[in-house]
């Protein structure tokens, strides 16, 4: 028997407690920062010194991926594009809310509140990009109460583990390579695995793609390649790191696009370009380049990075996704260890190589800055020195490049601990019955939570009439 599907109570009742809570924690703890507080800001203060003009145009273009990028990216599913970009639209939204309270807590908390800026914004649409990805992994298959219930643990988790590897650990991760990507996949594959569906490994009759919904897709897929080089240089150190994450992005990014043309016809039996490669391989490079984006690694070592990232994503997707499939028990709709999770060990390996490799002849004083960790401690006469070459230089923890390289590695290992066992627990949660779980019959299928156009029914139905032919 299956279970009730209807959204009219869950959904009022679930954002309703959500909405309480949110009001409630705003009116207690948010404030205004210095930059966006009158009494601090007058006629003396100049305008373009406020960090709007800062941070503004990142949050603009991480807006679009966000919204545009992953919703259209996510709407391949011929039967299921609205609910690939609308619910897209609704977890993104709740969980960029969600995330300016829970990362506030713990970055942005002094004098009793949180101080609310556009770098909140920046900062939590990166936490929103770390649940839009997980949503990759179990996309089809969950209804939008379960990935509210989703966005609601996921980001809690991730802003702790946020606080615990960037406080306590302290690494180098202009990109988001361990906390964005890496956390990401790794969340999506624990919920993937609570909620496999056996029944489903050999397909579904309605997880197939059209010729418009692959072209949606794939519209998705630019928007994201466009800004991926803001999304990658946000958060670095402005000036010569910033061009540096930019230029490596895009050498990454061409490098894997090429790549993935290549590898697309050369494994394609009849020789042709299959669009699901150019929708996800293409994006690869810009992941592998994250963890060293910043750093001097060479236009060269970009581009290398590139054409490597794209090509394990690549065999993921040939291999390693229905090997989870039938082997762990891990179903990964979008294929998310592949863009996300292979790309991300090959560029914390990448990064852990250039800061073994990084010394003051080729980055001159400012090795200090992009490797903050490795500056001297307080009370060091070096720490004197470098001061007068770059003021505001501040104190470190005078770390070797060994020492480093070691801290980068363990903050791999406990990301990837602490989100698989957060998506283990958040999977349990959202596999509780009254959440409106959808049957194995009804996944991929707009209809069970849309009031879908007339002539939706029709396309079905040709769909599915086509299909009994093939059959017989």
């Amino acid at each position: 028997m299956k279970s009730s599907t209807s959204l009219k109570v869950r959904l009022p009742a679930l954002v309703l407690v959500l909405e309480i809570v949110i009001i409630a924690l705003y009116a207690v703890f948010v404030t205004y920062d210095d930059d966006s507080n009158a009494k601090l800001q007058n006629n003396q203060t100049n305008p373009m010194d406020n960090a709007l003009y800062r941070d503004y145009p990142y949050f603009a273009d991480v807006q679009v991926m966000i919204f545009i990028g992953f919703g259209c990216l996510l709407a391949f599913f011929r039967f299921y594009g609205f609910s690939g970009m609308v619910f897209n639209f609704l977890t993104a939204t709740f969980a960029i809310q969600w995330a300016i309270l829970m990362q506030g807590f713990f970055q942005f908390y002094y004098d009793g509140k949180i101080h609310l800026g556009v770098i909140n914004l920046l900062n939590a649409e990166f936490a929103c990009a770390v649940v839009l990805i997980s949503f990759g992994a179990v996309l089809g298959k969950t209804s939008p109460v379960q990935l509210l219930i989703m966005a609601l643990l996921e980001i809690l988790i991730f802003a702790v583990t946020e606080w615990a590897v960037l406080k306590y650990i302290r690494i180098n991760d202009a990109g988001g390579t361990i906390l964005i990507h890496l956390f990401a996949c790794y969340f999506g594959l624990g919920v993937s695995f609570v909620l496999y569906r056996p029944n489903l490994n050999n397909g579904h009759t309605k997880e197939m793609t059209s010729y418009h919904s692959d072209i949606l897709s794939v519209m998705g897929t630019l928007f994201l390649w466009i800004f991926w080089p803001s999304f990658n240089s946000a958060l670095t150190f402005k000036g010569d790191d910033q061009h540096r994450a930019i230029l490596h992005t895009f050498i990454g990014l061409s490098s894997s696009t090429i790549t993935a043309f290549a590898l697309s016809a050369l494994f394609n039996k009849r020789g042709k370009i299959t669009m699901a490669d150019i929708q996800n391989v293409t994006l690869a490079g810009g992941v592998t380049v994250g963890a060293s984006v910043d750093m001097m690694i060479s236009p060269v070592a970009a581009y290398v990075l590139g054409v490597m990232g794209c090509t394990a994503c690549f065999l993921g997707y040939k291999y390693m996704t229905p090997f989870l499939a039938k082997q762990m028990r891990i179903q990964d709709q979008c294929g998310i260890h592949n863009l996300h999770g292979l790309t991300g060990l090959i560029s914390s390996v990448a990064g852990i190589c250039a800061i073994l490799l990084a010394t003051e002849e080729t980055y001159g004083p400012s090795m200090y800055q992009i490797f903050s960790h490795r500056a001297p401690p307080e009370g060091d006469p070096k720490l004197l020195e470098l001061q007068k070459l770059i003021p505001g230089l501040k104190a470190g923890l005078g770390r070797t490049a060994r020492d480093q390289a070691l801290f980068q590695l363990a903050a791999v290992v406990t990301t990837i601990a602490a989100s698989a066992l957060g998506g283990v627990f958040t999977g349990l949660i959202m596999k509780l019955q009254f959440l409106a779980s959808p049957s194995d019959e009804d996944c991929f299928d707009d209809e069970l939570f849309f009031d879908v156009p007339s002539d939706f029914a029709s396309i079905a139905s040709a769909t599915q009439l086509s299909d009994g032919k093939l059959k017989l």
